[in-house]
């Protein structure tokens, strides 16, 4: 099963994508947010039906503590608004600290700094892509 996963931040939306089987979490494409909700909805329910993702997984910004705070919230609406505009299901994923380990990755591969920021959502999407299909796959099945 192909899943999607995005990180939406307030100027772009980082996006990755699994491979077919679910296992692995691949960067894919940094989107530019728009001044309509409903175009970034539906560009990124166009790009989970162009890659035939069953599934979209979206970043839950929570404190270290765990508990949500109005950043939670916003995502929470996010999500729920993604629902209408597609038939993927759509679930929340806690992203704390997504952002800091895709950087410190990028850095230990030696990408220069311009194109860490030019990168920097796609990457933190894959985190938590990756930490979400690492989860799935260690839950008993049911």
């Amino acid at each position: 099963m192909r899943t999607l996963a995005v990180d939406v931040g307030e100027k772009r939306v980082g996006i990755a994508v699994s491979d077919e089987g679910g296992k692995v979490a691949l960067p894919l494409d940094t989107l530019v947010r728009s001044d309509s909700l409903e175009d970034d909805l539906d560009q990124i329910a166009e790009i989970a039906q162009s890659r035939e993702a069953e599934r979209i997984v979206v970043g839950l910004p929570t404190s270290l503590s765990g508990r949500p705070g109005p950043a939670a919230q916003r995502m929470a609406e996010f999500a729920a608004a993604l629902r209408e505009a597609t038939p993927v299901e759509v679930v929340l994923w806690d992203e704390r600290l997504t952002t800091i380990i895709a950087e410190k990755a990028m850095r230990n591969a030696d990408v220069r700094r311009p194109k860490r920021r030019q990168h920097i959502d796609e990457v933190a999407a894959a985190v938590i892509l990756q930490s979400y299909l690492d989860r799935k796959a260690n839950e008993p099945d049911t």
